[in-house]
């Protein structure tokens, strides 16, 4: 049994304290030791580095590369689950061992992950998320094509639904398809055409059944909200996390703080839209000026939930935006009012609060999984982060060394 020690860095050991000298004795998939002189059978050299735990993406979406409307009516069904394969391992190669998928990946992506057929990091999925009638997962456009982003297929149930009894039954079918958490569209969003951000979907019977079923199967439930009323009907209902969180109000940011619901900006996600326009991605004006109209009132809210006190974890969109990015993140989460640490915290420990791992993941401390990500540099700077980690390890081992996975052979199944 290796002993492998990572010496002669700083440690940022997620729990929110700052950086200091010291080294992290991993053995047998786990971390033994956090302190200083530490030896070894092995010694990992981290010499002008930080040694941080692995990190979380608490929303993205490995099945989409992009949101050009055009591109996507040209690609076949099957590419994406390809595209998905290079998506894995370019977040795993960040130092992101754990990741929420927010729609689009089934059962067939997650086991092959669990697997180790591919590459990448673990995964909870949602599958599917859960849109009334016109809301912001109903592809209906009005020249009367279906146009889904994410269409149903034999492992995606179609979970466009109205009222408690269609509900209950999407979510059933969502477990059955093997859903880890359910996301449900609480308002109307940004790429969806012919919806508004800040109307509040779905009536509180239909969510307080949603909720009722997942807490019937142990499971947590992500709110797509955007507007707030939608915002609040989310945590009046016991929706964990609020994702985006574009209109926060007081009276939102005060029901999350008194119910402890999460906030996952994902700040990059409008950007991610104007900049694939001006790449000349083709999206409806409708959606690009929705886009244009949000960014600095998203960054606003952002910033005074952070400064109430409201518990973040981190979370892109990737899929909107491209994947390999994701780190940009934590400085756009700085630039609301977060300190360093508090930013790496929202992508460590508090994030594996939110998914439910924190008792095994999100931190260095003794008996958690040695998720390990060397990073070159000082921890309290935010810049240039992609191409900073040096090394990724998971459970102990190598998976990804300067910027790119190992054989995906070599990854054992989980």
């Amino acid at each position: 049994m290796t002993r492998r020690v990572f010496s002669g860095g700083q440690v940022l050991d997620g729990t929110g304290s700052p950086p200091a000298p010291g080294d992290v004795a991993v053995e047998d998939g786990r971390v033994v030791e956090v302190g200083t002189g530490l030896d070894g059978d092995e010694v990992v050299d981290c010499t002008g580095a930080t040694v941080l735990p692995g990190l979380f993406d608490c929303h993205v979406h490995v099945m989409l590369s992009g949101v050009d409307t055009l591109r996507h009516l040209q690609t076949p069904f099957s590419y994406g689950f390809y595209e998905a394969v290079h998506n894995l391992r370019r977040t795993l190669a960040l130092g992101i061992t754990n990741v929420r998928d927010a729609g689009g990946a089934d059962l067939g992506v997650a086991e092959a992950v669990r697997n180790g057929l591919i590459a990448g990091p673990r995964m909870q999925i949602a599958i599917s998320m859960l849109s009334q009638t016109g809301g912001h997962g109903d592809g209906w456009h009005v020249c009367g094509a279906e146009v889904p982003l994410m269409g149903p297929h034999p492992g995606r149930p179609d979970t466009v639904v109205d009222g408690p009894d269609e509900m209950r039954r999407t979510v059933r079918e969502l477990f059955r398809a093997g859903a880890d958490v359910i996301k449900v569209a609480t308002s109307g969003g940004v790429l969806s055409a012919r919806d508004d951000p800040r109307h509040p979907h779905f009536r509180p019977a239909e969510l307080d059944v949603l909720v009722e079923e997942a807490e019937a199967a142990g499971a947590f439930v992500m709110a797509h909200a955007q507007g707030a009323e939608g915002i609040k009907a989310a945590v009046r209902a016991g929706i964990r996390s609020i994702e985006h969180g574009i209109y926060l109000d007081d009276e939102a940011i005060e029901l999350m703080l008194t119910r402890g619901t999460w906030l996952v900006p994902t700040l990059a996600a409008p950007r991610a839209v104007l900049t694939a326009v001006a790449n000349g991605a083709s999206l409806p004006d409708a959606v690009v000026e929705k886009a244009r109209s949000v960014q600095s009132v998203h960054d606003a809210s952002v910033a005074r939930a952070v400064e109430a006190g409201v518990k973040v974890a981190m979370g892109t969109d990737s899929g909107v935006g491209p994947h390999g990015d994701n780190l940009s993140e934590l400085g756009l989460m700085a630039g609301c009012g977060m300190s360093p640490e508090q930013a790496w915290h929202a992508a460590t420990l508090s994030a594996a609060e939110l998914l439910g791992v924190a008792d095994e993941l999100g931190s260095l401390e003794p008996g958690k999984r040695a998720d390990v990500v060397v990073l070159d540099g000082d921890a309290g700077d935010l810049t240039g982060l992609p191409g900073r980690v040096r090394e990724v390890w998971r459970d102990g081992e190598l998976v990804a060394a300067g910027g790119a996975t190992v054989d995906a052979g070599t990854i054992p199944p989980r």
